[in-house]
Formats: structure tokens, sequence, C-alpha cells
């Protein structure tokens, strides 16, 4: 008995990003494909700490997850990022899941203290992606630089990262 509870309880864990919100069918199959030029989302001249705040109390409030953008404009991966989340379908999926805020984060010298409070003492590169959940909770520690690489990803790769953390 104490087997087949086992057994279950670990099956249920290696299932459990089956519970993600499926992501959204990306309607370009190549990053070569995106509009140009790509986006600049990121705002040297914004309070960070103000915006943050702003952006988790508001996914609080309408029961979603905060989806911190750690970056800078001169990043391409970070570019690219931007662009995928424009996509309309993209778009339509974070809006409905994650309340989103962009933080320049310089070449890794300005507004470190947003990382910092959630246990992290250096960024492991950009864009740097932190999903907090309503309770304050960092959901994907250990993956925030995963799609720091963006530009060998594919657009349904990284809205399949994006899905992840949906459940």
């Amino acid at each position: 008995m104490r087997s087949a509870l086992l057994a279950g309880l670990l099956a249920c864990v290696a299932c459990s990003s089956s519970w993600a919100s499926p992501a959204p069918k990306v309607s370009i199959a190549t990053l070569a494909q995106l509009p140009t030029p790509l986006p600049l989302p990121y705002d040297a001249a914004a309070d960070a700490t103000s915006d943050v705040a702003t952006a988790l109390a508001r996914a609080k409030a309408s029961h979603k997850l905060t989806l911190i953008d750690l970056g800078g404009n001169w990043c391409a991966d970070c570019r690219i990022l931007a662009g995928i989340l424009r996509l309309p379908e993209v778009a339509a999926f974070v809006n409905a899941h994650y309340v989103l805020v962009t933080v320049d984060v310089g070449h890794e010298d300005r507004n470190l203290d947003i990382p910092a409070r959630y246990g992290l003492k250096r960024l492991e590169g950009v864009p740097s992606l932190l999903v907090v959940d309503g309770h304050g909770q960092l959901k994907d520690a250990g993956h925030i630089a995963a799609l720091a690489d963006a530009r060998h990803m594919t657009p349904q790769g990284l809205a399949d990262w994006l899905a992840r953390w949906t459940d």
C-alpha cells in the first residue's frame, strides 16, 4: 500500500508540468520572422522599485503571476524575447497569466536590488526572468537565466517556457 502511494506521488511530481496552462501556438517558426526593428523594452530612467511593487500588487489582486524581466536594450537576447512577447498570441497568453514588468539592469550593474530580494546575489545572464507568485515566492528558482540564450531557441520554445510556470 505504501509503495503504491509513493509511486503515485512520484508520478504526480513527474507530471506536474502538465498542470500548467498550454502554451500558445506561435505564429512564426523562426526568430528571423520576428518584426523588425526589435523592441527596446527597458527604460533606464524608470523607477524599477516602484514599477515592480506596482506589478506585484496588480498581479496579486488579479490572481496572476508577476513576470519580472531583467535585461538591457544592448542585449540581443533581451530584444528577441521582447519581440516574442509582442506577438499577438504570446501577448494574449502573457496578459492572461502574468503581470509583466521590465527592469533595466544595465550591464548587470543597475537595479540589482530587485533580484537580490529573491536571494540572487548575481545574475547569470540576461534576460533573466523572475516568476513570482501571489505570496511573493520565486517559482522559477534555478531557471531564471534559461532564456539568456534566446537567440538559439525557437519562438515556440520561448512560449513553452513561459507556459511552464502557469500551474
